[in-house]
């Protein structure tokens, strides 16, 4: 993983977050807070402000300042989460290095924890985990598995558009969405919809790499 990677995807995220305005926007009227479009676009706009600043640094340092910058400007549920996903992967980045898919996934597993930990959550409390889990899990089979590149990321993507599916059915935990009880039923996610959108994002642009 190198810093030139992680800004071109992460122009290629802000596009694909705007792209998918209206629908995230919907979801989250439906049974979030109203303000996780908002502070996702925010957030990727803040990212591709830094570029400058960011490319000439190694992938480790990259990260953890990307980390910083959204838990100091971002609110929400979203904004300290995703700092200590990109803060974890930095951590372990500089510990056992991003240079080949295996140390990648074990960076992206430590970043999913990480989210775990800080949010208190897990898979099937309709959350982003419901997809960032499902990846993170399939990534290391994969990988695991000797499968290459075109192959990982179709399983990825393929493992994101399933775990965002399931929060259809699912009774939320967390949020706003806890308090609706079965009403929530019948109603993606938000957050796992980001999710979804930014992991088939980097996907793509892997696999056209």
């Amino acid at each position: 993983m190198n810093t030139a990677f992680i800004l071109s995807a992460s122009l290629a995220i802000h596009a694909a977050i705007v792209a998918n305005e209206s629908e995230i926007e919907s979801l989250d009227r439906a049974i979030g807070d109203g303000d996780h479009y908002i502070n996702m676009k925010r957030g990727t706009e803040i990212i591709a402000g830094m570029y400058n600043e960011l490319l000439p640094l190694p992938a480790d340092e990259a990260l953890n300042k990307i980390g910083m910058k959204l838990l100091s400007t971002i609110g929400g549920a979203s904004g300290p989460l995703f700092a200590s996903f990109f803060m974890a992967m930095a951590k372990t980045i500089k510990q056992n290095g991003g240079n080949n898919p295996l140390e990648i996934a074990a960076a992206f597993a430590a970043g999913v924890q990480s989210i775990m930990q800080r949010g208190k959550a897990d898979i099937g409390e309709k959350t982003m985990l419901d997809v960032l889990i499902p990846v993170s899990t399939t990534f290391t089979l994969s990988e695991a598995e000797g499968k290459n590149l075109t192959e990982i990321c179709k399983a990825i993507k393929l493992a994101a558009d399933s775990g965002l599916e399931s929060t259809r059915d699912l009774i939320a935990t967390k949020g706003r969405a806890a308090g609706l009880g079965e009403r929530a039923i019948g109603h993606l996610d938000a957050g796992a919809k980001s999710c979804q959108v930014m992991v088939n994002t980097v996907c793509d642009l892997l696999i056209k790499s």
